[in-house]
């Protein structure tokens, strides 16, 4: 049985996988600058909108995790699992996440974060 309380898990989970994200958008919005588009400036704002929302739910997870005594490491990592030790006053629990579930699940909120991103534009233009 886990001592972990069950409303911290999502913060822990953010504390993963965001970090994971912030990485990858700011190595897509490298590669997109020196790539040969006409038109980047589209791309790099969708990219730096969910950038900055990816960024923002960090500082709250932090916060939260700073408030409630948390902490997470990342304990090892081979071909099939990563492995995480959570701590939460003083409680400590050890998971391993299949690294293709890490994969599938930061792609999963990539997704959600780019659909954010391109919603908070598109009031105002015309339909068919």
């Amino acid at each position: 049985m886990s001592l972990i309380p069950g409303e911290a898990l999502p913060y822990f989970e953010n504390m993963i996988y965001l970090p994971m994200i912030i990485q990858i958008l700011e190595r897509d919005r490298e590669t997109i600058e020196i790539s040969p588009f006409k038109l980047k400036g589209p791309y790099i704002n969708i990219v730096e909108r969910a950038l900055n929302a990816v960024k923002s739910d960090l500082k709250e997870t932090n916060n939260y995790a700073r408030r409630h005594n948390m902490k997470l490491i990342k304990q090892g990592k081979d071909s099939t699992f990563t492995e995480y030790l959570l701590i939460h006053n003083s409680y400590e629990d050890k998971r391993r996440y299949l690294n293709v579930r890490l994969r599938n699940r930061t792609e999963e909120l990539m997704n959600i974060y780019f659909a954010k991103s391109g919603n908070q534009h598109t009031k105002g233009v015309v339909s068919k």
